[in-house]
């Protein structure tokens, strides 16, 4: 057995986690399990959750109690005409609340889901809370994080991309020289896991596709934990950066890249006690204090 065959003996998507990054957690719906999500939270500030379309009810609830979990999409909702639409929409809008409200201590229908220019989706009154967003065939991925940005990716894990076709848009110089001397199947599936990095990474800087992806690159091994490279193959970052990819509901492959900016936040995410009591309690007097002038 030469060394290149090597590479095709093993499992194609075996990761070591990094220890910046939750593992992504199954949801069933809106039963989760969500305080695995709340642990993965406290433990790293980040998590991610993974679910199906029909795993969430087709109507989760009465029109005032979904009108009420929706916020402002439900005028969206209620405008969509086609039933498969809707669930899918509502479902994926489910999952990002059901996460969140996880990873904050607090309920779904509690927190105000808005969207960004490109319609990234954010929560009003959490600036320092990053969500991210992905879905594939009948699958969702929910990314969220206290720390910095995230961006998650995924893509049924027998799509083929085309190496010849796609290498001088896609690979940088070193990634191209590392595929280049794999196996068939080590080159597909070294192929589609730096496609979903890349993904989740121009995603977690807001730029997607906008990005040239040979501009960048990771390590082509197949097991490992990886870090961000330069087209030449040596390392672009200095530990800011975390990256994970991980096999999900039996046929998907699902890529997170979560920055730490370094911010040294409170690992304090729940709504209930991530502010200081005795600031609120100063600035609540303050705000009630007579002498102070009238605005």
């Amino acid at each position: 057995m030469n060394r290149h065959d090597q590479y095709d003996q093993r499992d194609p998507y075996e990761r070591r986690n990094s220890p910046l990054l939750s593992v992504p957690v199954h949801a069933a719906g809106p039963d989760g399990p969500w305080a695995e999500v709340a642990a993965g939270m406290a433990r790293t500030g980040n998590a991610c959750v993974h679910t199906t379309w029909d795993e969430w009810p087709a109507e989760p609830a009465s029109g005032a109690a979904l009108r009420r979990l929706l916020g402002r999409d439900w005028a969206r909702y209620r405008d969509t005409a086609d039933a498969t639409a809707r669930h899918r929409f509502v479902a994926s809008r489910l999952a990002i609340r059901y996460t969140a409200a996880a990873a904050l201590g607090t309920g779904p229908a509690e927190l105000d889901l808005s969207y960004k220019p490109g319609g990234r989706p954010y929560l009003r009154g959490f600036d320092q809370i990053d969500l991210s967003l992905t879905h594939t065939d009948d699958l969702i991925a929910v990314g969220i994080s206290r720390n910095g940005r995230i961006g998650v990716d995924t893509e049924p894990a027998d799509r083929r991309l085309a190496f010849e076709l796609l290498q001088e848009q896609v690979c940088t110089p070193a990634e191209r020289a590392e595929l280049a001397v794999l196996g068939e199947s080590g080159r597909a599936a070294g192929m589609l896991r730096l496609w979903t990095l890349k993904e989740a990474y121009t995603k977690a800087l807001g730029l997607g596709l906008r990005m040239g992806f040979s501009e960048f690159g990771f390590a082509t091994a197949t097991s490992g934990e990886t870090g961000l490279l330069a087209p030449d193959g040596s390392p672009a970052t200095h530990g800011e950066w975390a990256f994970g990819t991980y096999p999900v509901a039996g046929r998907y492959l699902l890529s997170v890249a979560c920055h730490d900016a370094g911010l040294d936040t409170s690992r304090d995410s729940a709504v209930a006690t991530m502010l200081d009591e005795g600031f609120v309690a100063m600035v609540s007097a303050a705000l009630l204090d007579p002498a102070l002038p009238a605005r």
